[in-house]
């Protein structure tokens, strides 16, 4: 390998959007400095691909149609993943941010923005530096003055809240879904969402969390 071939930055792109990822493969390619390793639509083919090379940066897209980016960075700590992840997204909520970045990922970009300043983000977070929009870095300072940036238990919405009971109850996905009338990917759904405010990772420690710090949703 020449000394300029060493310098480049190494990429995997994970996006379920067909055209965007594939545009998204042929930006990186026209930049010299960037290598496109491969891209992927799932987290399981992500995780694949990542036994098979180690990229410096992955580009995940946060929502991945009945995934989150949330499962890939679980896999990819499993993997022993030392990579960058750069979550890219039209937007997410507070929690959801607060969440990535405390699973370590190294910033998010909002895809409103230009595909030079994406560019920009790649090599930024490849050096080891974090990039965060303007928001999401106001968020952390808020949540560090405040004091709540470990401890504060986001706040449930009506459907997170049901299912959360019926968690603590033993009950079933299917179970839970002929009670509240929905369909069990719903369920499914909610469960991995509250997985990601809470921060744990199966459902005794769901338990746990609703325990500690849900007991007035109980």
């Amino acid at each position: 390998m020449s000394g300029a071939d060493s310098k480049r930055i190494t990429v995997l792109v994970v996006d379920d959007h067909a055209l965007f990822r594939e545009g998204l493969v042929r930006l990186l390619a026209s930049e010299p400095d960037l290598e496109v390793q491969g891209a992927c639509s799932s987290v399981d083919e992500a995780a694949q691909l990542l036994t098979a090379n180690i990229p410096q940066v992955v580009l995940l897209d946060y929502d991945l149609g009945p995934e989150n980016g949330m499962r890939f960075l679980r896999r990819a700590a499993e993997a022993g993943y030392r990579g960058r992840v750069l979550v890219v997204t039209a937007g997410l909520q507070d929690s959801e941010a607060l969440a990535l970045l405390r699973s370590g990922a190294w910033g998010i970009f909002l895809k409103h923005n230009s595909p030079e300043t994406l560019v920009t983000a790649i090599r930024k977070v490849a050096r080891g530096e974090v990039w965060l929009d303007q928001h999401f870095l106001r968020l952390l300072v808020q949540e560090a003055r405040s004091g709540l940036y470990e401890e504060h238990a986001p706040r449930l919405s009506e459907r997170e809240t049901d299912v959360l009971r019926a968690v603590f109850e033993g009950l079933s996905n299917k179970e839970i879904a002929l009670r509240l009338a929905v369909s069990e990917s719903s369920v499914k759904a909610t469960i991995q969402q509250l997985f990601l405010k809470t921060g744990v990772h199966t459902r005794s420690q769901l338990v746990r969390a609703a325990l500690e710090r849900y007991r007035d949703y109980l």
